[in-house]
C-alpha cells in the first residue's frame, strides 16, 4: 500500500496557512486563536495542535504567512518603474509599502497589529526585526545606485539613509491608517516625493 504522499501533508499545511490568513484579514491578531482557525477550516482544534502545539507556534506561523503575503502581493509602482534604478526604484519601493488603496490598507492594518504581537515576545521580535532589516538592505541597494548615478551627494551614506527612509515610510503608514481622510493617496504620494527631493535629487515616474 502506498504511504501518504508528502504532498498531502504540504497541501494540508497550505490549507492551514490560508485559514490563518483569512482569520487575520477578518479579525486581526487579536482574534487569532486555534478555535478560530479550526472553525475557518471546518476542522477540530485537535487537528491543528499537530501544527501548532502552542499559541506562540501559531503566532510565529501567522507572522510567516503575513511575510509571504507581503512578498507575493502586487507591487504596481515597481511594475511601472520597470528596469529603473536609483531614486526611481526607491520611490516605487516606498509607494508600494503605503496604504494607497483598500487592499493595501487592509494588509497594512494587519502588519501594524503584528507589531504588538512581536514586541511581546523577544524571539518573535528578533524575527520581525530581521524582516525589516532585509527591507532596509533592498533600500540600501537603490540608494547606492542613486549615489552612483549622481542623484545623491557623494557623501551620502546609503545604509543610514535607508534606515531613515524606512522610518519615514512606516510613520506615514501609521498616520494614513489612523487618519485616512487627512492622508489620502495623493497626499501620501506627494509626501514621498517631497521626502525624496530632500535627499538631494528629484524622482519621478
Amino acid at each position: 500500500m502506498t504511504p501518504p504522499a508528502r504532498t498531502d501533508h504540504e497541501a494540508r499545511r497550505t490549507e492551514v496557512s490560508q485559514a490563518v490568513w483569512r482569520v487575520l484579514a477578518a479579525h486581526g491578531f487579536g482574534g487569532l486563536t486555534l478555535r478560530a482557525v479550526a472553525a475557518e477550516m471546518g476542522a477540530t482544534t485537535g487537528l491543528l495542535t499537530h501544527y501548532f502545539p502552542s499559541k506562540r507556534a501559531l503566532l510565529r506561523h501567522a507572522l510567516e504567512v503575513l511575510d509571504r503575503h507581503s512578498a507575493d502581493r502586487p507591487r504596481p509602482a515597481a511594475e511601472r518603474a520597470g528596469e529603473a534604478s536609483g531614486l526611481v526604484m526607491l520611490r516605487a519601493t516606498l509607494l508600494d509599502i503605503l496604504p494607497l488603496d483598500a487592499e493595501s490598507a487592509a494588509s497594512n492594518r494587519i502588519w501594524v497589529a503584528s507589531w504588538d504581537v512581536a514586541l511581546a515576545d523577544p524571539e518573535l521580535a528578533k524575527e520581525h526585526a530581521e524582516r525589516y532589516r532585509r527591507a532596509r538592505e533592498r533600500m540600501t541597494e537603490h540608494l547606492t545606485q542613486a549615489r552612483e548615478l549622481g542623484e545623491l551627494p557623494p557623501d551620502t551614506r546609503p545604509e543610514e539613509t535607508a534606515a531613515a527612509a524606512q522610518s519615514f515610510v512606516l510613520g506615514l503608514v501609521v498616520q494614513a491608517l489612523f487618519a485616512p481622510r487627512d492622508f489620502p493617496a495623493e497626499r501620501q504620494i506627494a509626501l514621498v516625493d517631497a521626502y525624496l527631493a530632500g535627499l538631494g535629487g528629484g524622482a519621478g515616474e
